[in-house]
């Protein structure tokens, strides 16, 4: 078993010297490779891949398509999307767990922290590949992408590659595996291996499902009234751009259409820093954002944050700051950060087309950034804060720091052995194969701007958002992963999985994918081991890892004590709230008489442990929470002072320690929650967890 501090903090300091220069080794002149198991896309899901498949005793070969490993984990997206408050933190299993437990470790946190800056991801990837022994060059190829593949029956035998700074000059590359693994965010490979997919939204009925196909709801819309014709009034001088010709879908129609994409924006407070302003964005046009200002003249000026949404993280070059350093900067309202109606073609278009649809992109973000920082429609207070803010020089220092990544939300979907739907998120269907669990919202960004005809006057409205809330959470069937068996045997597919677009708006989270990838590659190495199909494999050793040996090194599995598994006392209520830990908690109301929950565990292996509490904030909650921690042998007294207790991020509570304890099998523990008979304000009492040191 691992020794995770010291051991961790050395990997860590060591990969971040090189992480930061995205370091290749010297060139491979070999044409042909082969492996154990290959893996096409360096997304969180390919890296854990990787590094599941590699501590399993399997040869591999990680093929980045770019320059940068991580995906939108290293690219922006700091501010993890990681679903309900309520239940992501048991969600969250093996190495995905891990790599947010060592984020937090690199900023001084005891528990799995999930907001972070882009650098402190690459060099935590960086030092699980490191400590594989995956390395650059032989092990990671970096900048190539997929040409076609070979399939003899329904296996794949190989996949050519080709240089994608230079396709034309440099020669190309095979690739033979046993098993093929499609782990990039646009399903390339599952598509050259002429694998079934689909690609825009399903109708409603196709399913049954409500929340499918077109929409027109009110989040990140416009308020009525907003003109959508180059000279108001008059729709013979053309529409304003990014207002598509189409008319208003009936609700509920499927398309081809694709839900926007956009850059996660990493800004900075921390001078120097190189300013919005340096230059004139390349094809910078004002016209192109001319809603914006319309929009805001109807709805009116309010803050900075009227069309991006400001989220902070961690800054590990500055003060130790959530609020004030460096920002994961998304789509916020009716007009933002969102390119809407450009991501259509994306899906297939060539590499090149690609290309093209990621510089309208840039450019259209950094034009949006330039008018707001200078523009004088922007009110001057306003202005002048966004001007607090520059892109920091210690990210993307090859890409003069704007990130390289974009966010790709969706593309092609795999039509697998199961199609996870609507029915799995709001948990009415249910699988017994689940090999992850996902606990987001259905979410789809809007797909297209359209206009509208209200009370006999002209309007532009957005189409396609939605967040809607699910019976949360909710397993993910490996059958999502896998293609047709009738079409492919040794391809799995953990990124571009089988869903409908309304479900896939629910997995596609990158702490969901870091654990499918984990998933998939134990799944590729148990098919290698028994020379069995992928469709063939026993599930049940994969959800088994998670249980005994979630890190492939004997480390035992966190011990979770839901309050679910307690029978209440009658003085405490518990509350079918998702508000704590899982889906509910309980609290005693004020009373004189002294009161106590216990709850109880009892640990397999002899060991130190550290032991938390799911803190809830609610505003009735006493300011004091006195605890009596049982180690078996002796009792201690612990006290949670709330305003000492600071709550990060997308959730409504935090893991707080009672600090750590030497506990025995066979002597079992508790966590006790009292009043003592002296507390006025009410008590809340949630999960406990006890993480082995």
């Amino acid at each position: 078993m691992k020794t995770r501090g010291f051991f961790y903090s050395f990997l860590l300091s060591a990969a971040c010297l090189i992480s930061t220069l995205n370091v290749q080794a010297e060139e491979v002149t070999t044409t042909e490779k082969e492996v154990d198991i290959c893996i096409y896309g360096s997304s969180p899901a390919g890296i854990m891949a990787a590094y599941t498949a590699k501590l399993k005793g399997k040869s591999v070969l990680l093929i980045s398509t770019t320059k940068r490993l991580g995906g939108l984990t290293t690219g922006g997206l700091g501010w993890t999307d990681i679903g309900d408050s309520t239940s992501h933190r048991r969600i969250i299993k093996g190495f995905a767990r891990e790599f947010y437990r060592r984020i937090g470790q690199h900023y001084g946190m005891a528990t799995p922290t999930f907001y972070f800056e882009p650098k402190v991801a690459l060099a935590t990837f960086r030092g699980f590949l490191n400590e594989a022994g995956i390395k650059d060059s032989t092990d990671i190829w970096y900048q190539w992408r997929i040409v076609s593949a070979e399939k003899v029956g329904n296996e794949v035998k190989s996949i050519t590659l080709e240089d994608a700074t230079n396709p034309k000059v440099t020669p190309q590359r095979t690739v033979r595996a046993k098993i093929f693994m499609d782990c990039g965010y646009e399903g390339d490979l599952m598509a050259r291996a002429g694998i079934t997919y689909t690609v825009g939204r399903e109708s409603a009925d196709k399913y049954g499902e409500p929340e499918n196909g077109a929409q027109c709801l009110n989040k990140h819309q416009f308020c009525d009234g907003v003109d959508p014709y180059v000279i108001p009034g008059d729709p013979s001088s053309g529409l304003l751009w990014g207002i598509m010709s189409e008319p208003m879908p009936a609700k509920g129609t499927g398309d081809n259409h694709i839900q926007a994409y956009n850059y996660r924006l990493t800004l900075t407070k921390n001078k120097p820093f190189r300013p919005i302003t340096e230059k004139v964005p390349d094809n910078y046009d004002p016209s192109k954002y001319e809603l914006l200002f319309r929009w805001m003249e109807k709805k009116g000026w309010s803050g900075y944050g009227d069309c991006i949404k400001w989220t902070y993280m961690k800054d590990s070059s500055g003060p130790n700051s959530w609020n004030a350093y460096k920002t994961d900067n998304n789509n916020n309202g009716a007009f933002s950060t969102d390119m809407i109606g450009y991501s259509w073609d994306y899906p297939e278009a060539t590499y090149e087309q690609r290309d093209s649809i990621a510089k309208l992109h840039e450019d259209y973000t950094k034009g949006l950034l330039y008018i707001l920082w200078t523009d004088p429609r922007v009110p001057q207070k306003i202005r002048d804060e966004y001007n607090l803010w520059g892109y920091p020089l210690d990210e993307y220092e090859d890409n003069e720091n704007f990130t390289p990544q974009l966010y790709i939300r969706e593309a092609r979907r795999l039509v697998g052995e199961y199609v996870a739907t609507q029915a799995n998120c709001d948990n009415i269907a249910k699988v017994d194969d689940g090999v992850g669990m996902a606990a987001y919202t259905m979410d789809s960004h809007n797909c297209q701007r359209v206009v509208i005809v209200k009370e006999g006057k002209a309007m532009v409205k957005n189409e396609g958002n939605v967040e809607i809330k699910g019976g949360l959470p909710y397993d993910v069937s490996y059958r999502c992963l896998t293609p047709k068996r009738e079409e492919c045997d040794n391809l799995l597919v953990p990124v571009c999985l089988s869903a409908s677009h309304i479900a896939y708006g629910s997995i596609r989270m990158e702490p969901v994918f870091m654990l499918l990838g984990q998933s998939a590659a134990k799944a590729a190495c148990l098919a290698i081991d028994g020379g069995v199909k992928v469709q063939e494999v026993d599930v049940t050793k994969i959800r088994r890892m998670y249980e005994e040996d979630p890190l492939l090194d004997g480390t035992p599995a966190d011990i979770i004590v839901d309050d679910a598994s307690l029978d209440v006392p009658a003085a405490w209520t518990r509350i079918e709230k998702n508000n704590g830990y899982g889906r509910s908690y309980i609290v005693l109301n004020p009373t004189s008489e002294k009161q106590t929950l216990r709850y109880s565990f009892d640990v397999k292996s002899d060991g130190k442990y550290e032991i938390y509490t799911y803190f809830i904030r609610r505003g009735e909650s006493s300011k004091k929470t006195e605890l009596v921690v049982s180690d078996g042998n002796e009792q201690k007294g612990v006290v949670l002072n709330a305003d000492e207790i600071e709550v990060l991020g997308q959730t409504s509570g935090e893991w707080v320690s009672l600090g750590e304890y030497n506990l025995q099998s066979g002597k079992p523990g508790y966590v006790e929650f009292t009043n003592n008979g002296t507390i006025t304000g009410q008590i809340c009492a949630d999960a406990v967890l006890l993480v082995r040191k």
